[in-house]
């Protein structure tokens, strides 16, 4: 892990060296050309120069006094008060970086008396979370209590009361950042990367807490559910290290997280000891993947949104540099501490296989579908989980596998699967189910099935009476067969019909040796069935639109499948839809 740690540490001065400059006198930061600044950065980059004081003690890079920029980026934070809380929390693992009580921290020393004292204030303001906020709600009791601002600990009530949590909205013991709160007309269940970052910062804090005792009694908690994720990510990476690729916030912290996740868990031996070689190599690859897709070694930055990929509109160039740098040093300092080698595991003559990784099981089902065949080098996550009701095609529930079957971000776009337009609502068959299985079929062939009891719209309302869905998705070697059957209970009108094929390429420089990614023969479709009497329009250019932009690369065309007059449909009666796709899958 040697080599490992130093070329994370390498990476983490180069990404500051050149981000620092963009450090404002005030602490806050300069923002990148298009974007504006978040209320949390300056938190973010407190946590990232403590961070890299731990792995390398050093308090300067440059002519740059990291103390004396710290102390910048803390009080900034502390006078934004809109939005910022989850910045405040970073700030807090920042100040406790250097030091895990005040008498022996030299940030703390150069903080004048009245920012201490608004200090004091801030962290007096107790929040109450239902989301992975639950995590900053943890780190700032850690600070308080650690920095004697108060003599009763909240941080063990927190931590159990995250857990109770988590418990309470998934039966499979897995994060939803979106829970229902007893709101019957919200679907709950988005468990997605957030639940990743609940795990991290939580781990993070009481790692800094200045009382041995109360991590020690914690951690077996937290690793109850990181175990839960380890899993998951043993079974759902990619060959060439592509990561969690679905939900919101995906990209480059789909590589960061498993990443920080991993390596934690090895720290803290939390990996089973005959899954520790697949995990050190899962940490390699998964920084392969990363290195090679997101890092510009030319000017020495991050890239996650330019002329060619685009991520959500929170993360921000300037906030995903600042967070690669502080994990690259958190990377370096854990990989010192587990040790050992970064080993290549052999799949030679693995087969292929189909799991399903149950997140929630009660009135709704969710989980997710994950499907390689080493053979095709098809390898696709499947998700059956809510958005949050946001109306975006991440969350969708197609076969995910960036490079050769993507999607647009920021955009509502039925990829690969199905859209109808009933009553003015847009209705996909995703984020739930019942009766969720997976089955092995004839020919070597899996089927990944679910029911929809009631149709639910974009934005995850549900729409009562209409009618339902059946779904079953067949996995044979390379090919996948996707049949949807629509059981109508009421009469109504079908407005539109449409399914979208996006075709897109990889980033033009950043594109690592080895990615998967589409070939010539595109995505060989096939449509076996279609009760709706759709067709195929002429196919969409759309390279030089910027809206059409993934986390990776460009959307180049669309080919539309679309009915777009009037159908009426019959109570009582079933209307099928079947299509096949058998991707062309290269290497770089």
């Amino acid at each position: 892990m040697l080599n490992f740690a130093n070329q994370c540490l390498d990476l983490a001065k180069s990404l500051l060296q050149q981000n620092l400059p963009m450090v404002a006198a005030d602490g806050t930061l300069i923002p990148a050309e298009g974007e504006q600044m978040r209320a949390d950065e300056p938190g973010h980059v407190a946590l990232a120069l403590g961070e890299y004081f731990r792995a390398t003690n050093e308090t300067t890079i440059g002519k740059v006094d990291l103390i004396e920029l710290t102390v910048r980026c803390i009080k900034a934070q502390l006078n934004i008060r809109e939005g910022s809380d989850n910045g405040l929390a970073y700030a807090c693992l920042g100040l406790l970086s250097f030091g895990t009580s005040k008498d022996r921290n030299a940030v703390w020393d150069k903080l004048d008396a009245p920012t201490r004292k608004l200090i004091a204030e801030r962290l007096a303001v107790t929040t109450r979370h239902d989301n992975h906020f639950q995590a900053f709600d943890i780190a700032k009791a850690v600070c308080r209590f650690s920095l004697g601002m108060t003599e009763k600990d909240e941080t063990p009530a927190l931590v159990d009361r995250m857990i109770e949590a988590i418990n309470a909205n998934s039966t499979g013991g897995f994060f939803d950042d979106a829970p229902k709160g007893g709101n019957p007309e919200i679907l709950g269940g988005c468990y997605d990367l957030y639940g990743l970052v609940a795990l991290i910062f939580s781990r993070q804090a009481l790692q800094l807490h200045t009382s041995i005792t109360v991590r020690d009694a914690k951690l077996p908690k937290l690793r109850a559910h990181a175990e839960k994720y380890v899993r998951i990510l043993l079974e759902s990476t990619r060959e060439d290290g592509m990561g969690w690729s679905f939900g919101r916030g995906i990209g480059a912290y789909g590589q960061m997280h498993p990443i920080t996740v991993l390596l934690q868990a090895l720290r803290d031996k939390w990996v089973p000891a005959d899954k520790e070689p697949q995990a050190r190599d899962l940490v390699r690859r998964l920084f392969t993947c990363f290195f090679g897709t997101y890092v510009d070694l030319e000017h020495g930055v991050l890239i996650i949104r330019d002329t060619e990929r685009d991520t959500i509109p929170g993360h921000t160039t300037r906030m995903a540099n600042f967070d690669a740098a502080r994990y690259l040093s958190q990377w370096s300092r854990l990989a010192k501490t587990v040790g050992g080698a970064l080993p290549s595991v052999p799949t030679a003559g693995a087969k292929s296989s189909c799991r399903y990784f149950l997140f929630d099981r009660g009135r709704k089902e969710q989980g997710l579908c994950v499907y390689s065949d080493p053979a095709s080098g098809l390898f696709i996550q499947l998700p059956l989980v809510s958005a949050g009701g946001r109306a975006q095609t991440d969350t969708l529930a197609f076969p995910h596998m960036p490079g050769v079957m993507d999607w647009p971000v920021n955009a509502a776009v039925p990829a690969f699967i199905p859209q109808l337009t009933i009553n003015g609502r847009a209705i996909t068959p995703s984020f739930y189910g019942s009766n969720v299985q997976v089955a092995m079929g004839s020919r070597g062939s899996y089927n990944f099935r679910y029911e929809q009891p009631e149709l639910i719209d974009t934005h995850e309302h549900i729409l009562p009476n209409i009618g339902g869905f059946k779904v079953d998705w067949e996995f044979i070697g390379g090919k996948i067969i996707g049949r949807f059957l629509l059981q109508v209970r009421t009469n109504v009108t079908l407005e539109n019909f449409r399914l979208v094929v996006p075709i897109a390429g990889p980033h033009s420089r950043l594109n690592p040796h080895g990615a998967f990614q589409l070939g010539g023969e595109y995505h060989r479709c096939e449509l076996i069935r279609d009760d709706f009497h759709a067709a195929w329009g002429e196919i969409e250019t759309v390279s030089e639109d910027p809206q059409h932009r993934t986390c990776w690369g460009k959307v180049h065309y669309y080919q539309v499948l679309e009915r777009d007059h009037p159908m009426p449909l019959r109570a009582g009666q079933n209307y099928a839809f079947e299509i096949a796709y058998q991707p062309d899958v290269t290497k770089a």
